[in-house]
């Protein structure tokens, strides 16, 4: 997390057990990319707190590795990640449509983010009680629409009424952390949407409410195709 490293642990720790409690609500295959939220930004938050470690001059090896760790998951997993674990659980419909759009956008500006970590560098640096991470790169402002679009916009699109909220409270923290924290925008965003995960938790706990689309019932489709064969 932004403010120090046991901060960031206690955080990690906390999503470990939302994790493995979400995960456990799983009751179908293609949800299970969309349970992992949680325990990914659990991985991410418990890298973050092993960073802090090597503040000031600590192990500048390792501090490099973990910088680089941590902003795989920031700038290239989310914006790829996200729209498809959301596409994944959505029933068919133009929603569908949609998130196909957004994950194209998230597929495009992750690769982007990849590609200028590889070419230009990224490093960290401690500025008062939060993390600053400097990367160098052009088409900044295309980049962030991009990203927000794929992590952010892309679920208020979804069927599911609690990943709208997700969404939604994403896109508040969003432009909370670019209004007060915009120096550390990357680690306080991310410590935001990590907390607001716990929605994911709530969705499959009873994936159905507020759903506006009724989702077809695959196993009572195979019933009655048997019950009507045996007839004829």
């Amino acid at each position: 997390m932004c403010f120090s490293a046991t901060a960031s642990f206690t955080a990690g720790a906390g999503l470990l057990l939302v994790g493995a409690a979400t995960a456990r609500q799983v009751r179908r295959r293609p949800e299970l990319p969309f349970a992992l939220i949680p325990l990914l930004f659990a991985v991410q938050q418990l890298i973050e707190g092993a960073l802090w470690l090597t503040f000031p001059d600590k192990a500048p090896w390792l501090n490099t590795a973990l910088t680089y760790a941590y902003s795989l998951f920031s700038h290239v997993l989310w914006p790829i990640y996200v729209p498809l674990a959301v596409l994944l659980i959505e029933p068919p419909g133009w929603r569908r449509k949609a998130l196909i759009a957004f994950s194209v956008a998230g597929i495009a500006v992750g690769t982007w983010l990849l590609y200028a970590m590889a070419r230009y560098g990224i490093v960290s640096r401690p500025t008062g009680r939060h993390v600053e991470y400097v990367s160098p790169h052009f088409f900044a402002a295309v980049a962030m629409t991009l990203y927000l679009l794929s992590t952010g916009v892309s679920l208020l699109f979804s069927a599911h009424r609690l990943v709208k909220v997700f969404g939604l409270l994403a896109l508040l923290s969003f432009a909370a952390a670019y209004a007060f924290y915009a120096l550390w925008f990357i680690s306080v965003w991310c410590f935001f949407a990590a907390v607001l995960s716990g929605v994911v938790y709530l969705h499959l706990r009873n994936p159905r409410v507020g759903l506006h689309q009724r989702v077809p019932d695959t196993r009572s489709h195979g019933a009655r195709a048997r019950s009507a064969s045996q007839l004829h």
